[in-house]
């Protein structure tokens, strides 16, 4: 079974000029520039989004030294947001990208990362309000502004596979050094302005590297019309369906497994590194996820993932010892790291017009909202009650997926 993308290039017959023209539009398939771009796309995934998903780090400090003042739930909220902006702003960066305002929202977007950064180190403790429209508004919305769209006529799969394990290679890299310095001598303020001047070189880099094809335009399909497909288009729905409910309880163990190991008594040096392990592991599983789906095809790997993943989710239940939480973190990052692989992918293959891949990422990406599952767990840690309630969203979104491989590949259309 293999993945056929819909966006194949057909060369016009009108007149050799035309068919010139078409041909020099067409995206690279190659070259040091087409290749300079997934990699600031991989630097950028490892500044935005794997920062994003190291925010365990920050759940567990926060309500253990930070912000003792505040419930778990409130917390949460900080994370929730934050990886809630990075999709809802999508619905227009998407868009932005389409019409090839690239450079312009990546040199923006990283000023406002880089900002936002310095800003959180100046927040006081207890001092909730500042964290909040620091990390969890502005560093959302940078994340959001940030998306990436590759230049790739083929082999799109592989390179957005690549790009997209920037951030599991940034949840390795970030829980390590936040760990280290947050709890550490060097304290909160110097500790986040040292992650903050990492994050600044590579973005700087980055800005350097990703550049457009061609110069912005005003051709590209309107985000109404792309609504109207998207509302009539019945795989990219259930998708999209998949997508938001799996993503609710796919967040879960990302915020709260270092807290989890934490108060069941593992010891602290453990404890920092449980995330490290899980994202370690979903970091493998971005890159072979790419080998996976070249035998098995992207409706069948993504199934297989997301049913490992909600089996589990309802696992953590029975989380009380070091052993357990390296079996689950290793076996949950796996899926995980599958399944973030996959999801830009398949929203490209059912995206048929690649004029519109960006706005129809950034429909979908709206629609994931945030986790709740801080008010779950109360402020005595009643952890059961989040296991329950994500595995339940997760195994809802994998019958969701299934369905959607099951009609896509009945219909004999994009999933093939």
């Amino acid at each position: 079974m293999h993945v056929k993308l819909a966006w194949a290039y057909k060369a016009p017959d009108h007149s050799s000029q035309t068919r010139t023209q078409t041909l020099s539009q067409r995206p690279a398939n190659g070259g040091f520039r087409a290749w300079a771009t997934a990699f600031g796309g991989f630097l950028v995934q490892f500044c935005t989004y794997g920062y994003t998903i190291s925010f365990g780090v920050y759940q567990d400090f926060y309500g253990r030294t930070y912000l003792t003042n505040q419930s778990p739930s409130t917390i949460a909220w900080i994370g929730s947001v934050n990886a809630f902006l990075f999709e809802m702003c999508g619905l227009v960066s998407g868009q932005l990208y389409d019409r090839g305002y690239v450079r312009q929202l990546v040199i923006g977007a990283s000023l406002l990362q880089v900002i936002s950064l310095f800003m959180l180190s100046l927040a006081k403790p207890d001092q909730y309000y500042q964290v909040f429209l620091s990390q969890g508004i502005g560093s959302g919305c940078a994340a959001a502004w940030l998306l990436f769209r590759s230049i790739f006529a083929r082999r799109r799969e592989l390179v957005m596979t690549f790009v997209a394990s920037g951030a599991c290679l940034g949840a390795v890299v970030h829980p390590i050094m936040l760990n280290n310095t947050l709890n550490g001598p060097i304290g909160f303020a110097n500790g986040v302005r040292a992650s903050a001047a990492l994050i600044s070189g590579l973005l700087f880099i980055a800005c350097f590297l990703i550049k457009p094809r061609f110069p912005p335009s005003k051709s590209s399909t309107t985000f109404l019309a792309t609504a109207k497909k998207c509302a009539h288009d019945p795989a990219y729905i259930y998708g999209t369906a998949g997508l938001t409910i799996f993503a609710v309880g796919f967040y879960y163990p990302l915020f709260y497994l270092q807290l989890d190991s934490a108060t069941h008594g593992l010891s602290k040096t453990f404890s920092f590194y449980s995330l490290v392990i899980m994202n370690t592991s979903s970091f493998v599983g971005q890159l072979t996820s790419g080998v996976l789906v070249e035998y098995f095809g992207v409706p069948a790997v993504l199934t297989v993932s997301t049913f490992a993943g909600t089996v589990l989710l309802f696992a953590l239940i029975g989380l009380r010892t070091l052993a357990s939480v390296v079996v689950i973190g290793i076996l949950y990052g796996y899926s995980a790291g599958i399944f973030q692989a996959l999801w830009a992918p398949v929203l490209a293959v059912l995206s048929p017009d690649p004029s519109d891949l960006g706005a129809r990422m950034g429909i979908s990406y709206a629609f994931m909202g945030p986790p709740i599952s801080g008010a779950l767990l109360t402020g005595n840690y009643i952890w059961w009650r989040g296991a329950v309630f994500n595995g339940i969203m997760g195994a809802i979104g994998c019958s969701v997926f299934h369905r959607d491989a099951d009609g896509t590949q009945a219909s004999g259309s994009r999933f093939k």
